[in-house]
């Protein structure tokens, strides 16, 4: 995970701040056809349903986000929605997958461009969704707060209660011996500590962000815990 440069001071703010239902609607209709019709997709079905779920769940704390920062909410959304639409395409190796959110911004702009939305937003959306990953675009364009939200927002993601069923599942945790399984804990609660300091775009992300991180460091200490106590008994004195 990337540790960001924090934003330009540029307000991206409008009042009377309200969802578009209709663009995120279609928004919608858009990325759940894309993944429908995408041959790698079918050939992978739970890659098909995370990658759904993940992005339904970004566009979500994006809005939170938004909506307390008073930053355009429909785009930002949006924004979240689209954020990892390359993953209709197979990606084979770490390159591909590093380029995933400059593809994603190129297959959303046609997209959006049909909406008949202005330039300018458009190339705010995309923007926001090219640097997500590696905080580089391929197209110059104005760095404000708005365009941290779909970073700052996947990376919330990570850090989610599924996620830690998840990763413990992928790495085989349950089949560690105990010694291993403290080593993980520790190196988990090692890099907890280090991405504390990971710099976000607004105040409202840096808060959910603390809050996850807590999340995981409590449950993780608590593992650990229970760990010291399963080896043997523990005796008070000599």
């Amino acid at each position: 995970m990337k540790i960001k440069k924090r934003a330009v001071d540029f307000d991206y703010k409008e009042s009377g701040n309200t969802m578009n239902i209709e663009l995120i609607t279609k928004t919608e209709a858009f990325l759940k056809t894309t993944f429908a019709e995408s041959d790698y997709l079918k050939s992978n079905p739970d890659e098909a349903s995370y990658r759904l779920e993940h992005s339904y769940r970004v566009a979500n704390i994006a809005k939170t986000i938004a909506e307390a920062e008073e930053y355009n909410v429909t785009y930002a959304v949006i924004a979240g929605l689209l954020h990892d639409i390359a993953y209709c395409e197979e990606m084979p190796d770490r390159e591909t997958r590093m380029n995933h959110g400059r593809r994603s911004a190129a297959i959303a702009r046609p997209f959006l461009e049909s909406l008949c939305m202005e330039s300018e937003d458009i190339n705010d959306i995309c923007y926001g969704i090219a640097i997500h990953v590696d905080d580089v675009a391929d197209f110059e364009w104005q760095r404000t707060f708005f365009s941290e939200i779909v970073g700052d927002a996947d990376n919330i993601d990570r850090f989610d209660a599924y996620r830690i069923y998840e990763t413990l599942e992928s790495i085989g945790f349950s089949k560690m011996s105990l010694e291993e399984k403290r080593e993980e804990v520790n190196r988990v609660l090692d890099r907890l500590c280090k991405l504390k300091e990971m710099k976000l775009g607004s105040a409202t992300a840096i808060k959910i962000w603390l809050e996850r991180l807590e999340y995981y460091r409590g449950f993780y200490e608590k593992l650990r815990t229970q760990f010291e106590l399963s080896d043997g008994v523990i005796c008070d004195g000599n």
